[in-house]
């Protein structure tokens, strides 16, 4: 009806209701179609509109990772920490970068983090035991209160 309000002379201005893309959603599919540089983009947008969300910071760092922007993605993991220190992934993450920059004792820190505190589902197994043997490899114990009560 409102087409014909407006073709016969209405404003028609309370039909037209702007929709807002879900940006994230975009950047999602966009990374899962191997588009990174589009997805980043689409992140880049849904961290406008909600810019205290620590995972669209953490799928930025996973995006950034991806198109070897090491230094980037790392400075996105550490602002995604800010927002929530407890966010599993953002840890994980951060510990496999430091680990390739050479610094083995961050990337201890953030794997206890990561142990304390870490994801549920049907992959987490994977990803427990795959920070467990990084750990190992780096001669460390599992997750100690005092390692991670000033991880970043």
């Amino acid at each position: 009806m409102g087409f014909w309000r407006r073709l016969l002379g209405g404003s028609g201005a309370d039909d037209v209701q702007p929709q807002r893309l879900d940006y994230l959603n975009e950047a999602l599919a966009l990374e899962r179609q191997g588009d990174y540089e589009a997805a980043l983009t689409s992140y880049r947008l849904a961290l406008r509109d909600h810019p205290h969300d620590a995972r669209i910071l953490q799928n930025m760092a996973i995006a950034l990772t991806k198109t070897r922007r090491i230094d980037e993605a790392i400075r996105h993991y550490r602002r995604a920490l800010e927002l929530d220190r407890e966010l599993a992934g953002a840890h994980y993450g951060l510990a496999f970068l430091l680990l390739k920059r050479g610094d083995p004792d961050g990337a201890t820190q953030h794997l206890r983090a990561f142990l304390a505190h870490p994801p549920k589902g049907p992959d987490a197994a994977k990803w427990i035991e795959h920070a467990t043997q990084a750990l190992r490899d780096l001669g460390a114990s599992g997750p100690t209160p005092a390692a991670t009560a000033g991880a970043p």
